[in-house]
């Protein structure tokens, strides 16, 4: 059961979010871990499945008019003009797939802290969460937030500062469980993000008991990457909850 890492894409939020969708539905080998590091072809923000419109619009740069797209993935608003993006697919068999969610967090970001250690960056997970924050189930908080402005239990931080550097979103179905995350990259110093992502990758795949391979962009159907993607920029989509 390998973990595929597959080649970095640029796109628009909506076919970044499609993507990552279909990776999860639509995968060809659906027993294979799935990792890809991502771009974003102009400024833009997702948020959270469940979270109000009125709310994210009133939170965005006043001054900018970024891309908008909803997440399938929980979780709060997130600015991806400075972050480092990425996705992970666990399928069924594997044993995080059946942990609770705050376990399989845990896990995930244990990986990326020791990565990040690995290259004289000074970060934590937060251990503890406050009596408001979701400790149990989804750990994201159910309130609309925003991501980078309060720390969850196991997200990443700034050891000196405190500051949030990492959080993630999931979606667990029938086909496996999907990680959406993000890295703030301006609270850390300098990085080689390609070296980041040959340890982050690799912890991973030691997590998983397997090896991280590299591998070609899955063959598609096109009519169901171009029809989600129109889903997802459509304001039914966006602007329905």
């Amino acid at each position: 059961m390998p973990l595929h890492v597959l080649p970095i894409r640029t796109a628009c939020a909506a076919e970044n979010m499609a993507l990552d969708f279909l990776l999860l539905q639509c995968y060809s080998d659906q027993t294979a871990a799935r990792f890809r590091h991502y771009e974003w072809r102009t400024p833009a923000f997702t948020f959270g499945y469940s979270q109000k419109i009125d709310y994210v619009r009133a939170n965005l740069p006043a001054a900018e008019r970024p891309e908008l797209c909803r997440r399938a993935t929980g979780g709060g608003i997130v600015d991806h003009r400075h972050d480092w993006t990425y996705a992970l697919v666990l399928p069924r068999a594997l044993a995080i797939y059946d942990a609770r969610a705050t376990q399989a967090y845990h896990d995930v970001h244990a990986c990326m802290v020791e990565a990040l250690i690995a290259l004289g960056q000074k970060v934590e997970l937060k251990a503890s969460c406050e009596k408001e924050a979701t400790c149990e189930g989804e750990p994201a908080s159910t309130m609309p937030t925003i991501c980078f402005l309060r720390a969850e239990l196991y997200d990443v931080l700034n050891a000196t500062t405190g500051e949030k550097i990492a959080g993630a979103a999931m979606k667990r179905n029938k086909h496996g469980l999907l990680f959406q995350g993000s890295i703030e990259k301006s609270r850390l110093g300098a990085v080689d993000w390609d070296e980041f992502q040959t340890k982050f990758t690799a912890a991973l795949a030691r997590l998983l008991g397997t090896e991280p391979v590299a591998t070609p962009w899955p063959e598609l159907n096109e009519d169901e990457v171009s029809g989600l993607i129109e889903q997802y920029s459509a304001p039914e989509w966006n602007e329905s909850r």
